[in-house]
């Protein structure tokens, strides 16, 4: 082999390895994704045919079960919720990689007053199915978790501003092809009766 031919052969494998790296970051992102959109199908697809999510002891889920199971939770104790993936690491070997991923969850409580924090780590065994990335086992650490006040999120201040806020289904804005501002869906925006007239 001539030396082009050595670095191209070196090229081709670190090239690879980039694209393995962020695919299996991408699958990560869209499980947190799917979670906040409660998106059963971007939900699902993250996980391999026999792939398993333990969220403790007392919740361990088939990967095709794990939609259902979350979208339910979430629905059941917060008004609004934020899978964030920070700081990331994998190593891969062939069709199977290891990767730990740090989470910080943020939950706008069911009461409207109250949010919380919780951080931890996605232990993940991710394998390439089909030529796609996927979790054949996740283990969730938590590390981390507060309780604090979110009044501001009813001040009138903050609701007169209008921003928009996340929908749990695929009427978010962040599913609009091609994004505008005239398409703004029902219940899109943080509002109070009296702010309403103000919105377009």
């Amino acid at each position: 082999m001539s030396d082009i031919e050595g670095r191209l052969v070196q090229l081709e494998t670190q090239l690879q390895h980039l694209l393995d790296r962020q695919a299996i970051l991408d699958c990560i992102a869209n499980n947190a994704r799917g979670c906040d959109r409660q998106d059963v199908e971007l939900l699902a697809a993250s996980y391999s045919k026999a792939g398993i999510d333990e969220h403790g002891t007392k919740f361990i889920n088939a990967g095709s079960d794990y939609p259902a199971w979350a979208n339910a939770t979430h629905s059941a104790s917060a008004l609004q919720t934020m899978h964030n993936i920070t700081t990331h690491s994998c190593d891969i070997n062939g069709d199977e990689a290891h990767a730990e991923s740090y989470s910080v969850g943020l939950f706008f409580n069911t009461d409207g007053k109250t949010a919380r924090v919780l951080a931890g780590r996605y232990v993940d065994r991710l394998v390439k199915e089909d030529g796609i990335w996927r979790i054949a086992l996740r283990r969730c650490t938590l590390e981390v978790g507060l309780v604090g006040d979110a009044t501001i999120m009813n001040s009138d201040y903050l609701r007169e501003m209008g921003f928009l806020r996340g929908l749990p289904n695929q009427n978010d804005v962040s599913y609009q092809r091609p994004l505008t501002l005239e398409d703004t869906p029902e219940g899109h925006r943080w509002s109070n009766p009296a702010a309403e007239g103000k919105q377009s």
